[in-house]
């Protein structure tokens, strides 16, 4: 028996197969899917490896079976990290998606998901701003200017249209030759700034990009009707998370497995009964988005595996329907 042959898809074709467009309805969709119970996680939900000095070397496998579309995958990574440089969004790190036939098992795909999961991880937290964002969003605040940041950027230009944006970074020349790019591009003004705070405090939306281990902001910067996006880590001081008038998580779940998310709950500085909802709940309509111009809201994601396997199965049809990829040498069984 000859088995079809697994279509290998590289990075540089993904980019041309996925919108922000298509990967924000990909999302919507997979939250709706999260609302109906319509996902089913990994035991355990993620699987790491975590070597540390000399090497600072770092597995993750998720996977997700997904029975509405219907697909199944494992989403595989590894990255550098030493506390100082962090390869997570960077092309050198090792990052793929594995699709198979849910009815048969048979491989379909490998996906190099470097766009897919860039893009996923921004549309994922950018897209509940549609029931959370305040009706006046003027300014927009960027803590973090890289891949993450950039990437939020292009999807919230596709919902809004800012008079300005504030930015920060670590380094003086990135947020400075981000702030000219993008003034010119926008025909806006960019102003690049030096402290986290002023960002967050001028900011109608502010988004928290970076790759720090450490607090990047505090609660009482967010302004009287503003909503401020963190995304992984530690983006927003956990002493302040229940002082917001809404909370909103992609995923308890996903969320409390994480080391930072599960000692703020441990802590007593946040619970579950503070919590307004997950993003499926108000996506699907099941809790209330923004209701006045005045509540300050945090919306936090850690990510969910189930969008980077939805996406990346959108990603195929799209490949294969065009004739794209690379078909790898299929599985003979030997006489």
């Amino acid at each position: 028996m000859t088995l079809d042959s697994v279509l290998f898809i590289p990075y540089r074709q993904t980019l041309d197969l996925l919108s922000i467009s298509e990967a924000m309805d990909v999302c919507e969709n997979v939250y709706h899917m999260h609302a109906n119970n319509k996902v089913q996680w990994s035991h355990p939900p993620s699987w790491k490896l975590d070597v540390d000095a000399p090497w600072h070397n770092h597995w993750h496998v998720k996977g997700a079976f997904l029975p509405e579309i219907p697909t199944t995958g494992v989403r595989l990574y590894n990255y550098y990290d030493n506390g100082t440089r962090n390869t997570v969004g960077q092309l050198e790190c090792a990052r793929y998606i594995i699709l198979t036939d849910p009815q048969t098992a048979r491989s379909k795909a490998i996906i190099e998901e470097h766009w897919t999961y860039a893009i996923r991880s921004a549309a994922a937290a950018i897209l509940p701003l549609k029931w959370l964002a305040p009706k006046r969003t003027k300014v927009l605040g960027l803590v973090g200017v890289g891949t993450m940041g950039i990437n939020c950027l292009r999807c919230l230009l596709t919902m809004f249209d800012f008079e300005k944006i504030m930015c920060t970074s670590r380094r003086v020349e990135t947020r400075e030759k981000f702030a000219q790019k993008w003034s010119t591009e926008l025909g806006i003004p960019v102003y690049p700034v030096e402290t986290i705070e002023e960002v967050v405090r001028s900011s109608d939306i502010g988004v928290g990009g970076t790759t720090s281990n450490d607090i990047v902001a505090k609660e009482n910067w967010v302004k009287d009707g503003a909503t401020y996006i963190s995304l992984s880590r530690r983006e927003m001081d956990p002493g302040g998370w229940a002082n917001f008038d809404k909370v909103v998580i992609d995923g308890w779940d996903v969320n409390i497995i994480t080391p930072e998310f599960r000692a703020m709950i441990e802590s007593g500085k946040f619970s579950r009964e503070e919590l307004h909802g997950e993003i499926c709940d108000v996506v699907s309509g099941q809790v209330s988005g923004r209701e006045n111009d005045h509540e300050r809201i945090l919306i936090h994601t850690t990510g969910l595996v189930s969008q980077d396997i939805a996406i990346c199965d959108f990603v195929y049809k799209k490949a294969k329907a065009a004739g794209l990829g690379i078909n790898l040498p299929p599985t003979d069984q030997l006489d």
